[in-house]
């Protein structure tokens, strides 16, 4: 019975990801340009430490903009009206996330310039 119910939160963790991916044109954005910080990498053969560090911005990028995603419908849940700290809460969300994807393209840079020229 735990294993079946084990194996069933990662069917709801899926169903979690497609909606994500169908639903939020942000995390679409996110999804192309990690594809092309693949081939980047590819291209330009980074190392094992690279990929590690390219491995990780790209799931947390994409864990972080879902999270968002899912405290913009929590609060758009919670109410209607408009409440200033409903605007706070989904604001500073949407700030970590354009923390997150500023430190990622500058980590980006210092990988990638070097190899490039």
């Amino acid at each position: 019975m735990m294993m079946r119910k084990f194996l069933r939160s990662f069917r709801f963790a899926t169903a979690g990801i497609v909606t994500a991916f169908k639903r939020e044109q942000n995390i679409r954005f996110h999804l192309i340009a990690a594809i092309i910080v693949v081939l980047a990498g590819c291209l330009t053969r980074i190392s094992h430490v690279e990929w590690f560090v390219v491995i990780l911005l790209i799931a947390g990028m994409l864990a972080l903009e879902m999270v968002n995603s899912a405290i913009e419908r929590v609060v758009d849940l919670a109410t209607t009206d408009f409440q200033p700290l409903a605007k706070q809460a989904k604001d500073m969300a949407a700030g970590a996330v354009l923390v997150f994807a500023v430190a990622s393209a500058i980590i980006g840079l210092l990988i990638f310039l070097p190899k490039w020229f």
